[in-house]
């Protein structure tokens, strides 16, 4: 039987983060999977309003330091004074990599990329910003990660990265899973109803879903949108519903619950993701094991990977105008939809969380292997790092 690893996870938000997404959800399932095989996961992230600084949960120790950026400095200093002893080192490069090779820690570097954020930059941040975060990911981060291994959680992604200049032998795709089942007792709505769900954002682009819906109700009367989820883009989002005369027809949900989150997934018709891009589209397979097929634009990323166009849901190619037709199409033909549904529950069956931590577990052994002898001391961080 193998020795426990240590593992420490650098990501900057965790779950319970306010602006968590799919990527926080995807690291919460990982590294809850491996403390639950008896590893020592320690997670390190930022800090936020009402966080305790260190918890444990489900076995995995949280340490909360820094802000939004300070969290990549701390980290970076934490490995560099030896505060953290790991077998293995995960970076989570969410557009913005930690760096940790450049810190000599002795524990090698894995780093996992849900997507490459190219269209991204400019969305979310001025010009100026953006070409720095850019050519932050694209130039910077492929040499210091020159001689590391890589996790991409899409093979668009894999390919993105290869773009890049990482070599694709040197990158790993390991999917995101599902443990949710659908519950027989929950009825599709009696009337057209598209869903959105997710971080409510600039680059998630529900704005496009709310003017769909506008333009489709005309003959469509009885047709709701809900949009699920929280975010900093709510006010805005609230003020295009109001603007495109869509408001009594539009439902904002907020934060829910993972079963609420379940519930409003089963009972809708579509699922409507406009976004710019993801690295895979968790939601993708949560809405289809309720049968909810997704409709979405093709040039996204690793939407080309959760969703079998025509079969499990529709890749729009084109703008908003072509999601649109797509979108009242699929609404108007039960019979796709139906033939969807079916196929859409049973290619969700393949992507399950505990594949998901099992090929994790097997990367890490191999990324630890020459790391193993003498065995490792567990995760240790220094009493004096107190503040956040």
């Amino acid at each position: 039987m193998r020795k426990p690893l240590s593992v420490l996870l650098l990501n900057w938000r965790d779950m319970n983060h306010p602006e968590a997404g799919g990527s926080e959800k995807y690291l919460s399932e990982v590294a809850t999977g491996l403390a639950g095989r008896g590893h020592r996961v320690t997670v390190r992230t930022a800090a936020y309003p009402g966080a305790l600084p260190r918890e444990t949960v489900d076995g995995v120790r949280y340490l909360r330091r820094g802000g939004r950026y300070g969290v990549y400095l701390r980290s970076l200093a934490a490995l560099a004074l030896g505060r953290h002893r790991a077998d293995v080192v995960v970076d989570v490069q969410n557009g913005v990599p930690f760096l940790s090779p450049l810190v000599r820690s002795g524990s090698p570097v894995v780093n996992l990329v849900h997507h490459v954020h190219r269209e991204q930059w400019g969305v979310v941040f001025g010009p100026t910003v953006a070409r720095a975060g850019w050519f932050l990911e694209s130039k910077v981060a492929p040499r210091v990660y020159g001689h590391s291994r890589y996790v991409a959680v899409s093979e668009s992604t894999r390919d993105e990265l290869g773009g890049l200049g990482v070599e694709p032998s040197r990158v790993t795709v390991i999917h995101n899973g599902t443990d949710a089942v659908a519950d027989e007792h929950v009825s599709r709505a009696d009337h057209p109803v598209v869903v959105v769900l997710g971080r409510l954002v600039p680059q998630k682009r529900v704005e496009i879903a709310m003017q769909a819906v506008r333009e489709l109700a005309v003959d469509r009367p009885d047709l709701e949108l809900w949009v699920v989820g929280s975010g900093y883009w709510d006010t805005e989002l609230h003020r295009v519903a109001d603007e495109l005369g869509i408001r009594d027809r539009t439902t904002f949900t907020g934060h829910v619950s993972e079963a609420e989150k379940h519930r409003l997934l089963a009972e809708a018709w579509v699922l409507a993701l406009p976004s710019l891009k993801e690295g895979w589209g968790l939601v993708v397979v949560e809405a289809g094991v309720h049968g909810t097929p997704t409709v979405a634009f093709a040039d996204v990323g690793g939407l080309n990977d959760s969703v079998r166009d025509g079969e499990t849901g529709v890749l729009v190619h084109g703008g908003p105008r072509e999601f649109t037709a797509a979108l009242g199409a699929l609404l108007d033909d039960a019979a796709a939809r139906s033939a969807m549904s079916e196929r859409v529950v049973q290619w969700v069956t393949r992507f399950r969380w505990s594949e998901t931590v099992s090929r994790w577990e097997s990367l890490l052994y191999a990324a630890a292997a020459p790391e193993l002898d003498p065995p490792s001391e567990p995760d240790q961080v220094a009493d004096s790092e107190t503040d956040h």
